[in-house]
């Protein structure tokens, strides 16, 4: 999903770190989550790792902000997974482990095209949902749909989004939620394939 496109283009960073040591916190899993978050979501205000599991090959890393002086909350679990091979494989993110809003259509992996259904479940009160359709290589924002109402406890949600310019092969699916606290409290995210 992010921030590389194809193992090759992996294997030429590695090759850059080798050599010349570029760029390190691809090596991180935390700082590739943070760097997901307020660099290629633009999400500035979730700018804390609140907790960080590694396992072999898999990461999940939970990003989020404090609010007023409160405890951290956290915004989504980050899923990661190592990309290529050999020890200095860099870190990927593939998607999110979902709980207060969950993104489950579309479904991670599937073929879709525009006009495209986003959907899922939310809990929260008073919640306008942000949908944001983008691509790693470009960062851009190929569509958007902003203030989709939802809210109580665990109830679906549902709006469709239209967006084109799409030239990677996986794209991202950014759902978000805020305004409580600051611009952005919860979200999450899913890749899906692009077709003709």
């Amino acid at each position: 999903m992010w921030p590389f496109t194809s193992e090759a283009a992996a294997a030429a960073w590695q090759q850059a770190y080798r050599s010349g040591g570029t760029q390190p916190w691809h090596l991180d899993p935390a700082q590739t989550a943070l760097s997901f978050t307020t660099g290629f979501l633009d999400f500035d205000e979730i700018d804390l790792v609140v907790v960080k599991s590694v396992r072999g090959d898999e990461a999940y890393v939970s990003v989020g902000y404090r609010a007023d002086g409160n405890p951290p909350s956290v915004a989504a679990v980050i899923h990661l997974a190592r990309f290529g091979q050999g020890d200095d494989a860099p870190w990927e993110v593939v998607g999110t482990r979902d709980s207060r809003l969950t993104l489950t259509q579309p479904k991670y992996g599937a073929a879709a095209s525009s006009p495209l259904t986003v959907g899922g479940r939310i809990t929260g009160v008073d919640e306008a949902i942000r949908v944001d359709v983008r691509q790693a290589s470009t960062g851009a924002r190929l569509g958007t749909v902003s203030g989709v109402p939802a809210g109580g406890q665990a109830q679906p949600w549902s709006t469709q989004v239209t967006f084109q310019g799409a030239t990677d092969p996986v794209i991202v699916v950014v759902a978000s939620t805020g305004g409580h606290y600051q611009g952005v409290e919860a979200f999450a995210v899913t890749a899906i394939r692009t077709v003709d």
